[in-house]
């Protein structure tokens, strides 16, 4: 049977607590949020044409539920983010592990990968339009140019700087560069990579957002657009308040992942 000493009981106490004070804090905040927006709406001390209210947001939610729209707009977003995170993640780490492994040739690209991060994708988007033509394509094209370069640069920045005591050590010991790479450099980088996974997210919605907003008939991108058209503020932000909730729930999955690592 194990046991535990106090001190490391204790320990693991504060850890608890710790992480309850935090989850309490994070719903007292959003709660207060609401009770201050709806009393500012209810009280017309803020005009609900323009702001809404959490409300009249809660009644648009239930109308899109019973219609039958809301699950759809969600699952066609919710693909294109998944899609366009996983190709920016993956091709993000191979690219970055192919410039660590020949130092020249990220030495020749690093210019071209930072220009192209650096382009406006807005005003990229009639041509990505004309170039992959309007359709969930050219959505997750948009969201590939605002997150693979990115992802790039921050994790190739992250390989390259591992302590080069552990790199020489290696080398004395006739290690090649995939045992390094395997051994050393990946290990060392799990944080950083769970990071960039991170800023991902973020990314990819808005990517996936910017490019319905450019081209789609569906999506939450879509219902934005929609509602600015006609003036539906109830439909705009009961649309942003899903993909905060979307944008949570992918950090949520991310942030056990880590925990797990």
């Amino acid at each position: 049977m194990c046991t535990y000493s106090k001190e490391h009981v204790e320990f693991l106490k504060n850890i608890r607590k710790k992480k309850i004070i935090v989850t309490i804090s994070r719903l007292a905040i959003i709660i207060l949020f609401l009770i201050c927006w709806e009393l500012l709406a209810k009280y017309k001390i803020i005009n609900t044409f323009l702001f809404s209210s959490p409300s009249n947001v809660f009644k648009t939610f239930l109308k899109l539920v019973k219609d039958g729209s809301l699950f759809k707009h969600i699952g066609i977003t919710f693909y294109e983010v998944f899609i366009s995170f996983s190709i920016a993640t993956i091709g993000g780490v191979i690219i970055a592990t192919i410039f660590w492994s020949n130092e020249m040739l990220s030495k020749i690209l690093d210019p071209y990968i930072t220009i192209l991060n650096s382009l406006p994708k807005v005003a990229l988007g009639p041509l990505i339009i004309i170039w992959v033509g309007a359709s969930i394509n050219s959505i997750i094209f948009m969201a590939l140019l605002i997150s693979l370069f990115i992802t790039i640069i921050n994790i190739y920045n992250a390989f390259i700087s591992v302590d080069k005591d552990y790199l020489i050590l290696f080398k004395v010991f006739g290690a090649n560069k995939r045992q390094i790479f395997m051994k050393v450099i990946l290990p060392s980088n799990y944080t950083s990579i769970i990071a960039a996974l991170k800023i991902n997210v973020s990314m990819s919605l808005i990517g996936v957002i910017m490019g319905e907003l450019l081209v789609s008939k569906s999506g939450l991108g879509y219902l934005i657009m929609y509602g600015s058209q006609v003036f539906n503020i109830n439909l705009v932000i009961t649309s942003v308040v899903i993909l905060g909730i979307i944008s949570y729930l992918m950090y949520f999955i991310i942030d056990k992942i880590e925990q797990k690592i």
